[in-house]
């Protein structure tokens, strides 16, 4: 299993598009924290999702485990077949999205030049600069 993990850094929720069922979360390069990167996370089909609006001390995504789905399935009625599905946003909050396997892509701010984000459907990728990618699987 891959985690994602950044810790120390700001994100916040960037976006969400209710007819395509998409959430982005976004952390920028910040002079206060000392990141030179711009990070943005996509998670796609969102059926449900119980998020902070800001992630003051970086994310943590990874899958749900059993004895944590066990308890939101309880709180929040989400059918079994979810459980592989379920990714909490923090190592030991109470954030959680359940959708399709969190992607993430980050570059450094300084290079973007123009482009205004990673995920962004007029843009090609990979771009030109160097940016890495992945999946949480």
């Amino acid at each position: 299993m891959t985690d994602f993990v950044r810790e120390g850094r700001l994100f916040r929720v960037s976006g969400f598009h209710p007819s395509h069922r998409q959430l982005f979360l976004t952390s920028e390069a910040l002079l206060e924290d000392r990141t030179t990167t711009r990070v943005e996370v996509f998670i796609g089909h969102v059926e449900l999702m119980f998020l902070k609006p800001i992630y003051e001390n970086g994310l943590h995504i990874r899958r749900a485990t059993a004895a944590e789905f066990a308890v939101l399935s309880e709180r929040h009625g989400i059918p079994a077949e979810d459980a592989a599905y379920t990714w909490m946003l923090e190592p030991d909050g109470d954030s959680f999205v359940v959708g399709s396997n969190p992607n993430w892509r980050e570059a450094e701010f300084a290079l973007m030049g123009e482009r205004q984000a990673l995920y962004d459907p007029r843009e090609t990728w990979p771009p030109e600069f160097p940016a890495e990618s992945g999946s949480v699987i």
